[in-house]
């Protein structure tokens, strides 16, 4: 892996060099088939025409293949075996026009890296995609492998006949001898370059809008899948979804769609959630569902559609230089994405699922040693992937959110407008950004950029106050705390709201509210001085900023006895949200927040805040609960969720998400027994359709308790003998409670490669389970001695997914806390993106001991 990395230095110093003006690439696939799990490599012919703006100077290409077969630089051939190292083709005595001619044997991945091919066990059929952010199309031709070195792309395809071959631009013409060619692209970065083949499933509709000059804009759409999973396929929803984010978009952004066509691929073994390759974006397929899934599934994936159609002006029109700014292109991304979500689809509450579940996963990557400014220091290739993280997406979409109130949403929408014209096709720092919201809103930008991008950490906003004799409000103000690693404190624009019951059957409500600019360590709300006392002061109602909420010794009592008297979605979710920072900062004890839990999760009504709740109170009983308590508190969460279940409405949300919860938390004989009554039939709960993704849910827990063996985990899969199957097969398989089921599953992960990055995403989730400590405690020293050399060797996704999925967090002990410090202490000269893993991951064992001792400081249950 370190041959591959690229640096900031050596990728200034070649964009300095370089202007890149065209690529034309042509790949050779029809290898892919006939050849079972074996086929290895496919040709890719790649010339790049560029220019050297210093004549004679040195310089090299990108490509990490198995062989070359010829290099041609301006018609001379070079040696292969002398300018070729694996990673890199050097390029010497550059002329000031160059021509720079590859033919190279690529290699097939099974990693989600460059070229993925994919034999679906169904049918055998070949699938293949490509996969690059941040630089991996050097997997699958030469290039300049850097966000600033744009050019305009032409890719010809050469396919097994009757494939679907898809690339950026749309086809030319019919295939011709399974040859497909495709229109040459506006100026792209390599990383966003795209092309996917094989014998997919493929839908089309038409978007048209027609402008107020009466010009009119036709996008021909396109969406496709397996043939294995068109029976599941609701390309009608997709279509909808995208269309109304089109016309979201050329509404606020004033800049018609750049890129012709707009097709949506959802594809097997994928590592992210989607890419926003400009005309070809790319999805995980399980956004195509199976079975029944709640509406939140559906919000899940129009935020992740709008998310990416979002890129295509942030990230590819204008598109950061390097990715110290990745921020330019991921947090607008996710902003824009709920902001469309919200203003032009059904999905009125994505707001909510903003606050709820984004901004938990900011608020985690925030406080971690390795948390960085939303304009981070990016070195090279190894950190950038590993900055793909909470704070780059939801901590800067919540700073932007925060940045809609500081300079309105016209000025805001009217910066990006400029910013499009000003800068499209081209690359961008910071600098450019603020110049336009500075034009735009009259603020000074360099303040706030240096107080919400350039500093890292997250303050803590807790309300202070003080009532008269009449119990109205003498006095009430806001104190800003921040860590002392991360001492920033920050200007906050924030609204602050009283709630109290009318009397005292009724809800809590708002019958207060007052916004405020808080600077500083303390700051006053004049407006609400004289209300009458709340039973809940509510910092930062309605999500107006980015911050940490505490509450005030009355408000956390209120939300102790009542916090499902709150009717208001968004103010309920705030309160949940806050409830669990406290938990997991070690501020209140686990049993208290699991017991807020059993007491008012059955009554939200958000769907997604439900379903966060359920995976907060996992965690918070497998790593926060004081251990003499986990027993209890399982049965207790797992008889908790099978009243729910039997309460909810026959075929809601609702049900299902309590059947899964319950399936997560059970343990006893009785909860194992009912679960597999649900399975054979001998059981029913009215209206719950145990389809075959609920029976795989029923099933890992049953084999994570010894309940289901082999047989009947193999009698599953010939029920559902396709690509979900296998994953789900191999998962509960993992899972069982077996010495030698364990060595098997650590075998094929760490010391072999045999496996797809699905199958080793599956083993990985399978091998830890809650209550199988005692198998495990002897993987935590193995672990700390094998993962340098998976770092050396394998590829960064899956090393990745070894470092972080293995760390052994199930021996939540001191002991497991040294050997980490231990291990950090003597590889002090680890790959820097590998100490950072093991550093997160330390600091989540260290967290989850402080919440335990929490947990134990507050004794026995009364």
């Amino acid at each position: 892996m370190p041959g591959e990395n690229l640096s900031r230095d050596e990728a200034r110093e070649r964009g300095r060099l370089l202007s890149v003006d065209a690529y034309d690439v042509a790949l050779d696939v029809r290898s892919a088939v006939g050849q079972g799990q074996a086929a290895a490599t496919f040709r890719s012919r790649t010339a790049i025409r560029f220019r050297c703006a210093e004549p004679g100077a040195s310089t090299f290409a990108d490509l990490l293949a198995p062989s070359v077969t010829s290099v041609t630089l301006n018609g001379r051939e070079l040696d292969p075996a002398k300018v070729f190292d694996g990673t890199r083709i050097a390029l010497d005595g550059l002329a000031a026009e160059n021509t720079l001619v590859v033919d190279a044997q690529c290699a097939y991945s099974r990693t989600g890296e460059g070229l993925h091919r994919f034999v679906d066990p169904e049918d055998g059929e070949v699938y293949l995609y490509t996969q690059y952010e941040p630089a991996d199309a050097r997997r699958v031709f030469a290039n300049f492998e850097q966000p600033d070195l744009k050019a305009p792309f032409t890719f010809e395809v050469t396919a097994p006949e009757g494939w679907v071959v898809l690339s950026n631009g749309a086809q030319e013409g019919d295939a011709e001898a399974g040859t497909h060619r495709f229109a040459r692209t506006q100026p792209i970065s390599t990383y966003i370059t795209a092309v996917v083949a094989g014998p997919y499933h493929y839908v089309t509709d038409t978007y048209r809008r027609t402008f107020e000059d009466g010009t009119e804009l036709v996008v021909p759409l396109g969406a496709l899948c397996r043939k294995g999973l068109a029976k599941h396929f609701d390309a009608d929803d997709v279509f909808t979804v995208t269309k109304q984010g089109l016309d979201f978009f050329h509404e606020h952004f004033d800049f018609p769609y750049p890129f012709g066509k707009y097709d949506t691929a959802f594809v097997p073994e994928y590592n992210l959630g989607a890419m926003e390759n400009p005309g070809c974006v790319t999805f995980r397929e399980e956004f195509v569902f199976r079975g029944k899934v709640t509406e939140a599934s559906y919000e899940r994936r129009a935020n992740v559609i709008l998310h990416e159609m979002a890129h295509m002006w942030f990230g590819d029109l204008v598109t950061m230089q390097w990715w110290d700014d990745l921020w330019l292109k991921e947090s607008y991304a996710d902003f824009m994405g709920a902001f469309a979500q919200v203003e032009a689809t059904r999905f009125a509450n994505g707001w909510i699922t903003f606050a709820n579940r984004r901004k938990s996963w900011a608020y985690r990557a925030d406080q971690l040693p390795s948390t960085h400014p939303v304009t981070a220091d990016i070195r090279d290739l190894e950190d950038a992937k590993l900055n793909f993280d909470g704070i780059t997406y939801a901590k800067g979409a919540a700073v932007l959110k925060q940045l809609v109130a500081y300079v309105g949403q016209d000025a805001f929408l009217e910066g990006a407008r400029r910013y499009f014209k000003r800068h499209a096709y081209g690359n961008t720092r910071l600098a450019d950004l603020l110049a336009v919201l500075e034009e735009t809103s009259g603020r000074d930008m360099a303040a706030w950029s240096r107080s919400w991008l350039e500093t890292a950490g997250v303050n803590a906003l807790t309300p202070q106050v003080t009532y008269d004799a009449h119990d109205r409000i003498t006095e009430l103000s806001i104190l800003q705390e921040a860590a002392p690693e991360h001492p920033e404190l920050r200007p906050h624009r924030v609204a602050v709201g009283l709630y109290r019951r009318l009397d005292a059957d009724s809800a809590l409500v708002r019958y207060a509210r007052a916004e405020v600019d808080v600077t500083g360590p303390r700051t006053a709300v004049p407006e609400l001085a004289g209300s009458e006392r709340p039973e809940l002061i509510l910092v930062n109602d309605e999500d107006l900023t980015y911050c940490k909420v505490r509450f005030d010794e009355g408000s956390l009592a209120t939300l102790r006895a009542r916090l499902g008297d709150l009717p208001d979605p968004m103010a309920r979710a705030l309160c949940w949200a806050a409830l669990w920072g406290l938990t997991r900062d070690g501020l209140m004890p686990t049993r208290d927040y699991l017991g807020l839990v059993r007491r008012f999760a059955g009554q939200e009504t958000d769907i997604g805040v439900l379903q966060t709740l359920h995976g907060q109170a996992q965690t918070a009983l497998e790593h926060y609960c004081a251990p003499d308590r986990r027993e209890a508190a399982a049965r207790e969460l797992a008889e908790g969720a099978l009243h729910e279940l039997r309460l909810a409405d026959p075929g809601s949300d609702h049900q299902l998400t309590w059947a899964r919860h319950f399936a997560a938390v059970a343990t006893t004989p009785a909860d194992l027994q009912l679960l597999g009554g649900l399975l054979d039939g001998t059981a029913k709960i009215d209206g719950l359709e145990v389809d075959q993704e609920l029976r795989w849910s029923f099933l890992e827990p049953l084999a994570a308790h010894g309940v289901a063996d082999e047989d009947v985990i193999a009698a599953e899969l010939a029920r559902d003998d396709t690509a979900s199957g296998k994953r789900h097969q191999v998962r509960c398989l993992a899972a069982r409670p077996s010495a030698e089921v364990k060595a098997q599953a650590w075998a094929d992960v760490v010391e072999s490669d045999a496996l797809s990055n699905a199958l080793v995403e599956a083993t990985i989730a399978g091998f830890a389970q809650p209550g199988q400590r005692e198998l495990l405690t002897s993987y935590a020293p193995r672990y700390f001695a094998a993962i340098e050399r998976v770092w050396r060797e394998r590829s960064i996704e899956i090393a990745m997914d070894v470092v972080r999925g293995l760390f052994p967090a199930w021996l939540v002990e001191r002991a497991t806390l040294e050997a980490a410090d231990d291990w950090l202490a003597a590889h002090a000269q680890a790959a820097p993106a590998l100490r950072r893993l093991v550093l997160e991951e330390r600091d989540d064992l260290a967290r989850a001991l402080r919440a335990q001792a929490c947990d134990e400081a507050a004794g026995p249950r009364p």
